[in-house]
Parts: structure tokens; sequence; C-alpha cells
């Protein structure tokens, strides 16, 4: 268990890990990550066999994201202006809730399950900056920022949720938010 702590430590912690430019330096993160996952992913894939996925629900962004944003947006005006009432990216959280709720398809193996997750995961950091590239005019004049600066904030939202969804998300860990949260409970 050490190990795995300290694995997973290293992937979050590195941050030329998180998002590796080639294939060779992508070998040892997905190789760490997976050896570590590898054992929920299969205990997973045991439990679905048999089970009904229960019908999809979402609570926007998770860890309180969508209800803080909420909060934050009616005691602050100013950020519901610019921002509204939700996270300008919840759209991209319920998709990868959607993706997570269950857990890659039917028919995939360990292996297939964690590249599914992997993918999810990136999905949810691009839709992120996505948003914000789609708001950098508007943005940049509200709060008199480069278009730059603003897109870097985005890249830094969008890092910071990848990396807490790469760690919080992972199959069987009995979260609420894990990898296929709409499956029964792994055991």
């Amino acid at each position: 268990m050490k190990a795995q702590a300290f694995g997973l430590a290293f992937i979050l912690l590195s941050p030329s890990m998180a998002r590796a430019q080639d294939a060779q330096s992508l070998a040892l993160p997905d190789d760490l990550e997976f050896r570590i996952e590898v054992g929920q992913h299969e205990r997973l894939i045991k439990r679905r066999a048999g089970a009904a996925l229960s019908p999809f629900a979402s609570d926007g962004c998770s860890g309180n994201l969508s209800t803080g944003w909420e909060l934050v947006s009616k005691t602050l005006p100013a950020i519901a202006k610019h921002h509204g009432d939700r996270p300008p990216w919840e759209g991209c959280c319920l998709a990868h809730d959607r993706l997570y709720h269950a857990g890659g398809a039917a028919n995939l193996d360990a292996k297939g399950s964690f590249a599914a997750r992997r993918a999810a995961d990136e999905e949810l950091r691009l839709c992120v900056i996505r948003t914000g590239e789609d708001r950098l005019d508007a943005l940049s004049a509200d709060y008199k920022l480069s278009r730059d600066e603003v897109s870097r904030i985005y890249r830094t939202i969008a890092d910071v949720m990848y990396r807490a969804v790469r760690f919080g998300g992972g199959p069987c860990t009995g979260l609420t938010w894990r990898w296929g949260f709409g499956w029964p409970q792994c055991e």
C-alpha cells in the first residue's frame, strides 16, 4: 500500500507526468498508474457481471464545486454577472459524469477500462480549456487581463480538475464519484 501511495503521489506531483508530450515519456506514468489501479478495474468488471446500471444522476461538478459556485455567486453578485450561478464548465462535468457513470464500455478488460477512464479525464481537461477559449474576449475585457492570462487561468483550472479526478476517481473506491459509479459498489 505504501508503494501505491508513493506511486500515486509521484504521478500527481510531477508536472511533466500529467500530460507527457511523446510516447516514450508516457510509458512510465501510464504503467505506474495502471499498476496502482489494475486491481480496482478488475473488481469493477467482475461487479458489473449480472448487475444493473442505475439511472444516471449527476451533482454537476463533483467535490461540491457546483454547489460552492452557486453559493459564491449568490454571495458575490459580480461572479454571477460575469460567470452565472453555475460553473461555466459545468457542461464538461456533466459529460464527464456520464462517462464515469457507465465506467466504460461493457466489453472492456482492465487495461481498456483504465484507458477509457484516462481518456474521459483528459476530455474533461480539454473541455474546460475550450470553455475558457470560448470566453477569452469577454473575460479579457471584463477583467482587463490579456487573452493569454485568461487562457493560463483556464488551463490551470483544467489541470487542477484533471489531477483531482485522476487522484479521486478510481473505480471501486466507495466514493460516489468513482469510475463506474452507476454500478453497485464493489465488495
